[in-house]
């Protein structure tokens, strides 16, 4: 699946992941290739993303992901790799 991180000043990470694991307001959670379409609040934390070349951590100050067809976007408050 397609995944990009954006803050308002610069786009942190775009490419294929094969799973992401972000700080949901409620808890962690995970999306998979083929996921359900999904809108939910994040709360500072670390994203993590594995791809088949390894894992990545990215960590966010908040903010919101949407998961559709595929494609997940991340519009944090502010990353850091």
């Amino acid at each position: 699946m397609h995944l990009e991180i954006i803050t308002p000043d610069r786009k942190v990470f775009e490419g294929e992941v094969t799973s992401a694991q972000f700080p949901g307001s409620d808890g962690l959670f995970e999306v998979l290739n083929n996921h359900a379409p999904l809108i939910s609040a994040l709360k500072a934390g670390d994203v993590v993303l594995t791809s088949t070349t390894g894992r990545t951590a990215f960590h966010i100050e908040g903010g919101v992901v949407e998961v559709l067809r595929n494609n997940v976007i991340v519009l944090a408050e502010g990353a850091s790799a």
